[in-house]
């Protein structure tokens, strides 16, 4: 897998992202760019210079702006892994989010709202890539992303350990009158499709965003953003 740009670069040489390479464009006098190559040099990882055509080549999503680094494929974690961890669990499920620029969206703004992990399915969604790394402004090198063969299982699972989960839609409850403090799972599902038919059933509550708008829906990573930013302002 690739980073592409400054901020993903960047982001991946201060986690532990394991880098075989950082190629960056020949004489470039960009002053942050040579801010990341001090940066990957103290760390002692290998870095070439190339021609910009090279860069262009190499790069998947086409705005490169001169860095690039060759990662090793994005290792996604274990469920069990996440419920482990120290702290209050917060998790973020999406339920058929198909687009990259979404889930790349959901991950640098759960990265910001301190959630534990992105839950996303093996199939039938957006996976872990080099337009999500972009996106996520390099936050996916500092997220867990955990992929489940089945969400409703994954949701069961949080649930027998004792994790609230809340699935957004238009027919819930006003966020605005809902508890989100403690462990909790936000379930996003896809634009126009929403969250599955069983996935509604094993929630513990339906909330909804009220909107004034004539358009009545918002973008899945935006809902996910306005439901993040709620359960993190009540528990600070």
């Amino acid at each position: 897998m690739k980073a592409e740009g400054k901020n993903p670069v960047r982001e991946a040489i201060n986690s532990d992202t394991t880098i075989e390479k950082i190629l960056v464009l020949d004489g470039t006098k960009d002053v942050e760019i040579r801010q990341i190559i001090t940066s990957a040099k103290a760390k002692g990882l290998r870095v070439e210079y190339a021609r910009k055509e090279v860069l262009d080549r190499l790069s998947e999503t086409g705005h490169h702006q001169g860095i690039i680094a060759i990662t090793t494929d994005y290792k996604y974690k274990e469920i069990e892994h996440v419920l482990n961890k120290h702290g209050r669990k917060f998790f973020v499920i999406l339920d058929g989010v198909q687009d990259p620029h979404n889930l790349g969206s959901v991950i640098r703004t759960a990265e910001c709202f301190g959630v534990t992990g992105v839950i996303i399915p093996e199939r039938g969604g957006a996976l872990v890539n080099e337009t999500v790394l972009r996106t996520s402004a390099g936050a996916v090198s500092h997220m867990d992303v955990v992929k489940v063969k089945n969400i409703n299982d994954a949701i069961k699972t949080l649930k027998e350990n004792n994790v609230f989960v809340y699935v957004a839609d238009m027919d819930g409850q006003p966020l605005k009158n809902t508890n989100l403090k403690g462990d909790v799972a936000i379930v996003v599902g896809a634009e126009g499709a929403g969250v599955s038919a069983l996935t509604r059933k094993l929630a513990d509550q339906i909330v909804s965003i009220p909107m004034v708008g004539k358009v009545n829906s918002l973008n899945a990573s935006v809902s996910a953003a306005v439901m993040m930013y709620e359960a993190f302002r009540q528990e600070n």
